[in-house]
């Protein structure tokens, strides 16, 4: 299994990786609740719609340093961020105790 890490992290986190793209339409739709993040790529942005709780989401860079990090209600669409090549999703809350905040580099283990 994959995880990440941030300066911040204390242990790593688990990392589901959506790699194709029916992967990455599905996300976390249909899911109650994930343990840990999911990273979808390429993606520079995502939407709630159908989604049965609040995330985080973490728009990243090409060198995977955070540019934004949102919490969205369901049933809302993210704007597009034009610099991020990939996304990381997670339950709302999460990404404040992770450490995942502006400016960070994402570090991903094993994917």
């Amino acid at each position: 299994m994959a995880t990440f890490t941030t300066p911040g992290t204390p242990d790593p986190v688990p990392l589901e990786v959506a790699g194709s793209a029916r992967a990455r339409r599905r996300g976390l739709l249909g899911r109650d609740g994930i343990e840990g993040a999911l990273l979808l790529g390429p993606a520079s942005s995502v939407h709630t719609l159908g989604m049965r709780f609040a995330i985080d989401v973490a728009y990243l860079d090409r060198k995977s340093r955070v540019l934004a990090v949102r919490t969205m209600r369901p049933g809302r669409v993210g704007l597009p961020r034009p610099r991020a090549r990939r996304v990381l999703e997670a339950e709302a809350g999460t990404m404040e105790r992770w450490g995942v905040r502006r400016g960070v580099r994402v570090t991903v283990h094993g994917a």
